[in-house]
């Protein structure tokens, strides 16, 4: 079940892997970060 408090880290995810996409030294430093912010929202990693 998706609630409020899942969609803020699932679009830092998506966002994070949609940059990664990218080949760029200042999107991969973002794109880390944002998958970084996604897993620990989801409580996937503490």
């Amino acid at each position: 079940m998706i609630t409020m408090s899942h969609i803020q880290p699932l679009v830092a995810l998506i966002a994070g892997i949609l940059i990664l996409v990218m080949p760029r030294l200042l999107n991969y430093i973002v794109a880390v970060y944002l998958i970084i912010v996604g897993i620990t929202g989801l409580g996937i990693f503490r």
